[in-house]
């Protein structure tokens, strides 16, 4: 693990498909990812449960598939997913680490 770098230092490893985390955050166990870019085909896209009915039929109407691109996501200790967005402190802090 590679400790105390920079919000620079974690993106690049971001990038690079590693879990980063911060010393200074309050709630051990959090960490963050990249989401991998990627297609999803309306054959999943239908079956898929974190979709409400409403956003399924808008996507067959427009015939596509959901594309995924530069989305970050945190990590609770329970295994909940939430889009994340650094803050201002995050950006600014050394205490970054790799966790991969």
């Amino acid at each position: 693990m590679e400790a105390n770098l920079s919000f620079g230092q974690a993106v690049d490893a971001l990038q690079d498909g590693k879990r980063v985390s911060r010393e200074g955050w309050n709630g051990k166990g959090l960490f963050v990812f990249r989401q991998v870019p990627s297609e999803i085909g309306f054959d999943i896209i239908e079956k898929m449960q974190s979709l409400p009915q409403s956003v399924k039929d808008e996507f067959a109407k427009r015939g596509g598939a959901i594309t995924y691109q530069n989305q970050l996501a945190i990590v609770y200790p329970n295994n909940a997913i939430h889009g994340w967005t650094p803050s201002c402190s995050d950006a600014m802090a050394n205490d970054w680490l790799i966790l991969d």
